[in-house]
C-alpha cells in the first residue's frame, strides 16, 4: 500500500481534507487542487491517497491504478465489492489516523472523483459510523447507493455537495443524479451542481468548492 501524499498547512491543522483520485490517476492529480483550496484553508490538512495498481476488467485487463475492478459499463456498472470495501476500509484507516492526531472526525471531509468519488459515498453514508464534516462528490456515482438500503439517522446532516459535468461521457450526469436522489429521499441535506464540462475539473468548480468548504468550517 502507497503511502499517501499530505498537504501540511501554514498553521496547526484544525481540519482535514482526505481527497480520493480517479481511475487510472495517482495521488499527485489533484495536488494542484488541494494546493489551491488550502491557500484558502490554511488550517486545513489536505491527505491524497494512491489507489493499488491492480486489473481493470473493462480497460483490457490492463494493471491501473484503480479502486476496484469494472467489470462492464452497461447497462449499470458492475464492480468488484470486494476490492470496493478494501478501499473503504482504508479510507476509514485514513480517517481514524486523522482523528487520532487530533483532528475532529467533525471537521474531516471525505472528497472524490470518479471512481474515488464512489468510495467516498460508501463509506460516508454505508460504512462509517462517526461523525464527518461534510462530503464532496466530483463527477461520480454511487454503485452500493440502490434499492432498500437505509442509513443511520445521523447521516441525513451530513453535508454533500454533488458536483457533475453536463457533458460527461464517462460517467453519465444521469448516474450521478441518481445517487443524489437516493440520498435526497433518504433525508440527506445534498445539493447538486451542474457545470458545462466533461469528465474533468474546473476553475469554477474548484472555487465552488472553496467557498463550500470555507462555509461548512465556519458553521
Amino acid at each position: 500500500m502507497h503511502d499517501p501524499l499530505i498537504l501540511h498547512p501554514a498553521n496547526d491543522a484544525d481540519a482535514c481534507v482526505i481527497w480520493l483520485h480517479g481511475l487510472g490517476a495517482d495521488k499527485y492529480d489533484f495536488l494542484p487542487v488541494a494546493e489551491a483550496l488550502q491557500g484558502q484553508l490554511p488550517s486545513t490538512r489536505f491527505v491524497l491517497p494512491q489507489a493499488p495498481t491492480q486489473a481493470v476488467t473493462v480497460n483490457g485487463g490492463w494493471a491501473m491504478p484503480s479502486w476496484y475492478d469494472i467489470l462492464a459499463m452497461s447497462p449499470s456498472r458492475a464492480i468488484n465489492h470486494e476490492q470496493l470495501e478494501a478501499s473503504a476500509q482504508m479510507l476509514i484507516g485514513l480517517i481514524e489516523a486523522q482523528r487520532d492526531s487530533g483532528i475532529n472526525p467533525a471537521r474531516i471531509f471525505l472528497a472524490g472523483f470518479s471512481q474515488g468519488g464512489a468510495v467516498v459515498l460508501h463509506t460516508a453514508f454505508l460504512r462509517w459510523a462517526g461523525p464527518l464534516g461534510g462530503v464532496l462528490a466530483l463527477s461520480t456515482y454511487g454503485p452500493t447507493l440502490a434499492g432498500d438500503l437505509s442509513i443511520t439517522p445521523d447521516k441525513k446532516n451530513l453535508a454533500t455537495c454533488c458536483l457533475h459535468g453536463v457533458q460527461d461521457d464517462v460517467v453519465l450526469p444521469a448516474m450521478g443524479r441518481a445517487a443524489y436522489d437516493w440520498l435526497t429521499e433518504r433525508g440527506v441535506q445534498a445539493t447538486w451542481q451542474e457545470y458545462p464540462m466533461s469528465h474533468e475539473v474546473i476553475p469554477a468548480e474548484i472555487a465552488d468548492i472553496g467557498r463550500w468548504l470555507s462555509t461548512q468550517l465556519s458553521a
